[in-house]
């Protein structure tokens, strides 16, 4: 019997920390680890990344199109990177935001959701914006490999409110829609393998996570300005679900590997201080 992503997800976090740590090699980046913005750079970060935390840190999330900007061979990267960190004992989150139709939606789970696949991942990140049943394809395929999704539902970019706070016909904000969306699918299921984006950042929205029963994909910590302390502003009783996740304030901490553990460490007692105490 395949283990369910949820069950797999509270294992690692439980062991290493509730931390999700992006590998997002922007040429900024690379620049800055003194590295050359070609595929070698791209490399040497990436994998420096996973080697240096790998034993350390719960999950790792790369952002593929950092990797799909050097082409062909930029890709191949992003499918050792996916290795290594299966290798590590970690989980692998790919964060593509793919949303698309039929045969189309079907390819991309047959991509990043399905055994063999040179880009399988342990979870993906989707779009619901042609309807969140056009995912379901997607989310099907991926409870019958034990792997996840997690939908975008409140994002923390400028321009998210203009239409994730949109109101629906019965008055629900469309993120919250996106969240009860996600609810039930997981329910029967606990914890259940659809999960949902809500930015750290957002501030208060009063958004109901209550029957999620999910997790909860939290980026903006560290350097877009949301802190520890944040996420029990955003997300109150809902603590317990939340995945928060940082790039730049470990990336900005290599390339050492011991500066990169350390920045790594220090988000992860933060994270855990804020759940003690929530």
């Amino acid at each position: 019997m395949v283990e369910p992503y949820g069950v797999r997800l509270a294992r690692v976090v439980a062991e290493r920390g509730p931390l999700c740590v992006g590998i997002d090699p922007h040429p900024g980046v690379l620049r800055a680890w003194g590295l050359d913005a070609n595929v070698a750079g791209l490399e040497a970060c990436a994998r420096g990344m996973v080697e240096a935390l790998g034993a350390e840190v719960a999950v790792f999330k790369p952002q593929s199109a950092c990797y799909e900007a050097f082409g062909s061979a930029g890709v191949a990267v992003l499918e050792r990177v996916l290795a290594d960190i299966a290798a590590a004992g970690a989980l692998s989150l790919l964060d593509v935001k793919r949303g698309d139709i039929g045969s189309t939606m079907d390819a991309y789970a047959a991509a990043y959701l399905t055994d063999g696949s040179p880009l399988a991942a342990d979870a993906v990140t989707l779009s619901p914006y042609l309807g969140f049943g056009s995912l379901d394809g997607a989310i099907a395929r991926a409870g019958e490999s034990g792997r996840g999704v997690y939908v975008l539902a409140l994002t923390s970019n400028p321009e998210g409110p203009s239409v994730q706070h949109a109101r629906t016909a019965d008055g629900r904000l469309l993120g919250q829609l996106v969240v009860d969306e996600a609810a039930a699918r997981n329910a029967g299921h606990g914890p259940g393998h659809v999960g949902v984006v809500v930015g750290a950042t957002i501030g208060q929205t009063g958004v109901d996570f209550s029957q999620l029963n999910g997790s909860i994909l939290a980026p903006g910590i560290g350097a877009q300005g949301g802190t520890a302390a944040d996420l029990q502003a955003v997300f109150g009783s809902a603590l317990g679900l939340v995945l928060p996740t940082t790039s730049r304030e470990v990336m900005g901490a290599g390339p050492g590997p011991d500066a990169l553990r350390a920045a790594a460490r220090r988000s992860v007692a933060a994270m855990r201080h804020v759940a003690a105490v929530g």
